[in-house]
């Protein structure tokens, strides 16, 4: 049997949102497609954009392009051992210590060089990120045929534009539109820190001259990068959530507290904007049907982009209830300050949750989906 281990000219790109420890949801997604695939065969999704949490993965994957299921090993290997302290300091001493230091610190001179403030401090994920993510090799998988491009998307607190940081070969030239400009450049570990620093709970990140955060938070156009990198076919994991599935009774009469408001904060920015941006490129899909073929040849700007959306069945705030006790007692400490307590009705935890029995389980919940989709997705991705 011959196999298929470069893909040249296909345009079906992979888009990863954010969403903290919900990204190991996307992990059991791409396991399942592994199985519908030969063992020595290169990735499906020659273009690869990721933001926040997704980023990461998105990373990794480019990384191993040349081999989807050697690059799918490596990503389960690193979710399915992954505790908490390997993302942010969790124990008591630094996690309070942190804060204090980030109290004082804004009580500094204005001239004085001040580090971010933030409630956590995520400089183990740096080490991590380090350890495991081989930059070099997204060159070599470049020029070899396996990778078309890969982008990493990040807001830039700066400008308030979203970036998208992206690394191809140069028949790709940079953007701009409004609000949003793409930069060809060199992925490193920063990149991937700016990406993944969620408001208020990681430091932003300098890259030259500007600060970024989490990728999600003025992304509002999140189809734009891989369609701007050639995309065809866009093949979406998400992670917005079905129904709460917590039974216990709920006082209408007491305001939300500030874990509700700050996990409703991060589902609408991990999740609304997609679902818009896959409203107008749906419409624009519709507009294009009705174009002659001929006029629509004769011009570069409209194209027909079909897309396959796969998002999760199964509540990851009720999963993560189930872990709750997992986390230190620091930790708990500041969810119940918020009032993020177990049982709370809140999606916060389910965020920075990452203990990796956690993770096993949204890794599994990510394989059944998408199991459950199997024919649909061999067929869109032409497998």
């Amino acid at each position: 049997m011959v196999v298929k281990k470069s893909y040249k000219g296909c345009k079906t790109a992979l888009l990863l949102t954010g969403g903290g420890a919900s990204a190991a949801y996307q992990v059991g997604v791409l396991k399942a497609i592994t199985k519908f695939m030969p063992r020595n065969h290169g990735i499906p999704f020659p273009i690869i954009s990721g933001t926040s949490a997704g980023a990461i993965n998105a990373t990794t994957l480019a990384c191993y392009a040349s081999c989807f299921h050697l690059g799918m090993r490596r990503l389960e290997y690193i979710w399915n051992n992954l505790h908490t302290d390997q993302i942010y300091d969790s124990s008591s001493s630094k996690v309070f210590g942190h804060i204090i230091k980030s109290i004082l610190g804004s009580y500094q001179a204005g001239y004085a060089a001040k580090k971010p403030a933030s409630l956590l401090n995520n400089d183990p994920l740096r080490r991590l990120l380090t350890q495991v993510v081989d930059f070099k090799r997204i060159d070599g998988n470049i020029a070899n045929g396996y990778l078309s491009s890969i982008a990493i998307t990040a807001a830039s607190y700066t400008s308030g534009d979203s970036i998208s940081f992206y690394q191809a070969d140069k028949s790709i030239a940079p953007w701009q539109r409004s609000k949003r400009r793409g930069i060809q450049t060199q992925l490193n570990t920063e990149h991937l820190m700016a990406s993944s620093a969620i408001p208020f709970i990681f430091p932003s990140v300098k890259i030259k001259k500007e600060h970024y955060g989490d990728g999600s938070v003025s992304q509002l156009s999140p189809l734009s990068t891989p369609i701007h990198l050639g995309a065809e076919k866009i093949f979406i994991i998400g992670v917005e959530q079905p129904s709460q599935q917590i039974h216990h009774a709920v006082d209408f009469h007491k305001p939300p507290s500030s874990a509700s408001i700050a996990g409703h904060l991060m589902d609408t920015v991990f999740t609304e904007a997609l679902n818009s941006d896959l409203e107008r490129m749906h419409r624009v899909n519709d507009t294009v049907k009705l174009i002659d073929k001929d006029v629509l040849a004769q011009q570069s700007t409209l194209k027909q982009v079909d897309s396959f959306v796969l998002n999760p069945t199964k509540n990851f705030h009720v999963l993560a209830n189930d872990h709750y006790d997992e986390l230190t007692w620091a930790l708990r400490l500041i969810l119940r300050m918020m009032g993020a307590k177990k049982d709370a009705e809140t999606t916060l935890t389910s965020y920075i949750m990452f203990e990796k029995n956690y993770c096993k389980k949204l890794i599994a919940a990510g394989f059944d989906d998408a199991m459950e989709q199997e024919s649909q997705i061999r067929e869109f991705l032409n497998i």
